[in-house]
């Protein structure tokens, strides 16, 4: 553990110094942040403006769901889209070729080689925006702290199902729209999944996991999340990952390096 811990300590370290020679980027990225949480506010506003409520979730509650939906954006801005997304450029130009031949696990290499830090702002107001609405809420740090479990396990999640998508390169070079369509997906999750009729519901929740990313988590914070709903989260956050390792396994059984 201490040997990748330390391995993490160097590639963010170089990562974070190499980033920062563009230091403007920073400001356009924070810009960006407050701009698209802005427009999401907007949203919600529009449905809770004129009096309607989605059933069971407060002008308060709503906003938690939402803080959540903007950490994970944070966190996938910042470590899941500058790895996992280079995945495919590997494969392009054969420079797999030389992870694979790195004293390391090839899959912890390309999940955690680099990370961005313009998802900081996103992380900052998404925690800004669930301290105001839990402060509104009279939650208190107990509440916070439970809703971590499921929080961890939706980013399990949102991982595995990244990576495998990315594993898919190796026989579908240009998956860039596959990505775009998820994330696209993943857009579902700013608002409570009782906001989308029934048939999206089961697919948010059973299909495309989104329910698991976001309202879980939420509900767990407000204290009314059932242990099912719970245990499932980890159940699919761990198959999930053993399914994306072993994928990744499979994958490279397929992959022909540049030199042959």
């Amino acid at each position: 553990m201490s040997k990748y811990l330390k391995l993490l300590r160097i590639f963010w370290s170089t990562a974070i110094a190499a980033e920062m020679e563009y230091r403007v980027n920073f400001l356009l990225a924070a810009l960006s942040s407050l701009g698209n949480l802005a427009g999401s506010l907007f949203g919600l506003f529009l449905f809770y403006g004129q009096g309607y409520t989605f059933a069971g979730w407060s002008w308060e509650a709503a906003l938690l769901v939402l803080g959540i939906f903007t950490l994970l954006q944070g966190f996938s801005a910042t470590f899941l889209a500058p790895n996992l997304n280079r995945i495919v450029r590997h494969v392009q130009e054969g420079t797999l070729d030389f992870v694979l031949l790195k004293p390391i696990p090839s899959q912890f290499w390309l999940s955690s080689h680099t990370l961005s830090p313009w998802g900081l702002p996103d992380l900052v107001f998404g925690s800004i925006l669930l301290v105001y609405a839990g402060t509104q809420l009279n939650l208190r740090i107990g509440d916070y702290l439970l809703s971590t479990v499921p929080l961890c396990f939706g980013l399990i999640i949102l991982y595995s199902l990244w990576f495998m998508l990315g594993a898919t390169s190796i026989w579908f070079v240009k998956i860039y729209n596959v990505t775009e369509v998820l994330r696209g997906l993943l857009e579902a999750g700013r608002y409570p999944m009782v906001a989308y009729p029934t048939a999206y519901r089961f697919f948010f929740t059973f299909v495309v996991p989104v329910a698991f990313l976001t309202t879980v988590p939420a509900e767990a914070m407000l204290g009314r999340s059932e242990i099912s709903w719970m245990l499932g989260a980890g159940v699919l956050a761990l198959l999930l990952f053993f399914v994306a390792n072993k994928f990744w396994q499979f994958a490279l059984r397929f992959y022909t390096s540049a030199s042959s």
